[in-house]
C-alpha cells in the first residue's frame, strides 16, 4: 500500500483555516478510497501560488525532509497541478507526485462497471495524460504502478501524443453512439409519459441507499466516496399508484476535474429531463452547507434549471446531525424514517401541474377511455347506463381532448 503525504498551498486572504482543513480531510478520504494511506500533511499559506513549483522553495525543502522522515512513497496535492509544476516537484522531491485530479480519476477507473462508464473514464484519463506528455520526462516514469495506473486506459498511458489522440477520436465516436442510444430511450420515455425523479447530491450522501428502499432494488452501497459511479434507473410505484422512474446519479464533489465534467455530461444530462430533482444532503456531515453549494453550482453549470428541486436531509438517525433549515424534509434512508412523507411530497409536486376531473364518456368513445388510462393518474372508472364515468388527474397540456366529456373539473 502506498503511503503518502497530502499537501496544499492556499492564498492567505482567500481561504479560512476551516476551509483548508475541510479540503485536506476530504483529500484524505479520497486517497484512502483510492487504496493508499495518508501518513502526514503539510500546509503553506502564500501571497501567490508559485507558477513553476506550486510550493515555495523553503516549503519544498521542508516537504523533502518530511518525506525522508516518515518514509512516504509519494505526495498528493489538494488541487490540480500544472504539467510543469508536477514535473518540477517530482524532480526536486525525487518521489511520485500526484494531484487531486489524478486521485479522483483513479477512483473512477476502479468503479466504472458499465461500458459507457469505462469509455467515459478512459476519455478523461487520456485527456489528463495528453496534457502531461510533452516534456515530462522522468516525472512521468515515476507514475508507473499504484494510484493513477488503474482502469480502462492503463496500457495506453505510455503512448505518444499522436496515438493517444487517435484513441480519443475513437472514444468520441463510441460515446456519440452511446449518447444517440440514450436519446432514443429518453424519447420513448417521454412518449410513454413516464415521470422521472432524479436523485442528486454530494458523494456519500446516501443516494443509492435511497434508490434501493424506494424501488426495492439492490444497487451496490458502501460508506465511501463514489461507491456508485454509473447512472442507475429503477421503476417504482408511489402510494397513489403513479409509476415513476428514479434515477441515481454519480455524486458531486468539490474541484471535480473538468475532464470528468465534460466526459460525464451525457450521464448527468439525464437530470435535465427530470420532472423532479431530489437534492439529497448528508445531515450528519458538518460540512454539508458547503456541499449544498457545490451541488447547486454544479447543476447551474450544467444548465439544469426550471425543474422543481426538493431538498431532503438524510441520515438523521445518526447521533449528531447538522441541519440549518429545519423546514426541509428530514429522512433516514437506512431506517425508513419519513420515507412516506417523501413519497407524498413527490406526488404533491408531480400533481402540481395536473387537473382533477370527472368525465362521462359514451361507450362508443373507447379511444377517449384509452387516452385517459394512458396519460392519466389515479384513474378510476365506473360503468353506468349513459357511459363510462372516469375520475382522475390529467396534465394541463392533455386535458383538451376530454373537455367535451367533462362534467366536473377542478384546478
Amino acid at each position: 500500500m502506498e503511503q503518502v503525504i497530502i499537501f496544499v498551498a492556499q492564498k492567505k486572504l482567500e481561504d479560512s483555516d476551516k476551509a483548508i482543513a475541510e479540503g485536506l480531510e476530504e483529500l484524505r478520504e479520497l486517497v484512502e478510497t483510492a487504496g493508499a494511506s495518508v501518513i502526514g500533511e503539510l500546509i503553506q499559506k502564500v501571497d501567490k501560488i508559485n507558477a513553476k513549483h506550486y510550493l515555495g522553495t523553503g516549503k519544498i525543502e521542508e516537504l523533502k525532509l518530511y518525506i525522508e522522515e516518515v518514509g512516504a512513497t509519494g505526495v498528493v496535492c489538494d488541487t490540480e497541478l500544472s504539467p510543469l509544476q508536477m514535473k518540477n516537484l517530482s524532480e526536486i522531491l525525487d518521489t511520485k507526485v500526484m494531484d487531486r485530479t489524478l486521485i479522483i480519476l483513479d477512483i473512477f477507473a476502479q468503479r466504472a462497471t458499465s461500458s459507457e462508464g469505462k469509455l467515459q473514464v478512459e476519455m478523461a484519463q487520456l485527456k489528463y495524460q495528453y496534457s502531461r506528455l510533452a516534456g515530462t520526462g522522468i516525472s512521468m516514469s515515476r507514475q508507473a504502478g499504484g494510484i493513477g495506473s488503474k482502469g480502462p486506459g492503463e496500457k495506453k498511458l505510455e503512448l505518444d501524443k499522436r496515438n493517444i489522440r487517435k484513441r480519443m477520436d475513437v472514444l468520441e465516436k463510441e460515446l456519440a453512439e452511446v449518447k444517440r442510444h440514450r436519446e432514443i430511450i429518453r424519447k420513448k420515455r417521454v412518449k410513454e409519459e413516464v415521470r422521472v425523479v432524479s436523485i442528486v447530491g454530494y458523494t456519500n450522501a446516501g443516494k443509492s441507499t435511497l434508490l434501493n428502499v424506494l424501488t426495492g432494488s439492490d444497487i451496490y452501497v458502501e460508506k465511501q466516496l463514489f461507491a456508485t459511479l454509473d447512472t442507475t434507473t429503477r421503476k417504482a410505484i408511489l402510494p397513489s399508484g403513479t409509476e415513476v422512474r428514479f434515477v441515481d446519479t454519480v455524486g458531486f464533489i468539490k474541484k471535480l476535474p473538468h475532464q470528468l465534467i465534460k466526459a460525464f455530461y451525457s450521464t448527468l444530462e439525464e437530470v435535465r429531463y427530470s420532472d423532479i430533482i431530489i437534492h439529497l444532503i448528508d445531515a450528519s456531515n458538518e460540512h454539508n452547507e458547503s456541499h449544498i453549494q457545490v451541488v447547486e453550482e454544479t447543476l447551474k453549470n450544467l444548465k439544469i434549471e426550471g425543474i422543481p428541486v426538493l431538498k431532503v436531509y438524510n441520515k438523521v438517525d445518526n447521533e449528531q446531525v447538522y441541519i440549518e433549515e429545519l423546514e426541509n424534509l428530514t429522512i433516514s434512508a437506512k431506517t425508513g424514517l419519513n420515507l412516506d412523507k417523501l413519497q407524498l411530497k413527490i406526488e404533491e409536486i408531480l400533481y402540481d401541474e395536473m387537473k382533477k376531473f370527472t368525465a362521462v364518456v359514451p361507450y362508443t368513445k373507447n379511444d377517449i377511455v384509452a387516452y385517459c388510462n394512458k396519460y392519466g393518474e389515479k384513474i378510476v372508472t365506473y360503468y353506468q347506463e349513459n357511459g363510462v364515468k372516469i375520475t382522475g388527474f390529467l396534465h394541463f397540456s392533455k386535458i383538451y381532448k376530454i373537455k367535451p366529456f367533462i362534467s366536473v373539473e377542478l384546478e
